[in-house]
């Protein structure tokens, strides 16, 4: 009940607030400020506060708590052992076969050698030179 009172009391307020922001002409900051202050009404109106108020006085609600943060501390300690040891897997019992990629598939085109023309291995510059001849290089 007392939760309820402040939250309206708050509400009241802060409405009160964005009405004198919006007489200074300062509508987007009123309308802000109004956004705001109807939240904590709306928690009252929802049952949120008095779901909080109940939660916070019941031992059971806090040993839940207390199971979480211990879950989520186990999870995180394990997290850290993971990444500090990079990643690997630990090995127990026969090891299984890694897993096999499909045989790759057949070419689109068949790859031809290139036909030789006759010419010795070091004849390979000849053309090259034609044409560095052929522009007076």
């Amino acid at each position: 009940m007392l939760a309820e009172t402040i939250c309206s009391a708050v509400s009241a307020a802060g409405l009160g607030i964005a009405a004198i922001t919006a007489y200074r002409k300062r509508f987007l900051a009123a309308a802000r400020i109004a956004a705001y202050s109807l939240v904590p009404i709306g928690l009252v109106m929802t049952g949120a506060v008095e779901w909080i108020a109940d939660t916070a006085f019941s031992p059971v609600a806090w040993a839940g708590f207390g199971v979480l943060g211990a879950a989520w501390l186990l999870f995180m300690s394990t997290r850290a052992v993971e990444r500090r040891r990079g990643g690997r897997k630990e090995v127990t019992g026969p090891t299984e076969p890694g897993a096999v990629a499909p045989a790759a598939s057949s070419p689109s085109r068949a790859v031809t050698a290139k036909p030789r023309t006759g010419k010795p291995a070091g004849d390979d510059f000849s053309d090259i030179e034609a044409i560095l001849k052929k522009h007076g290089i």
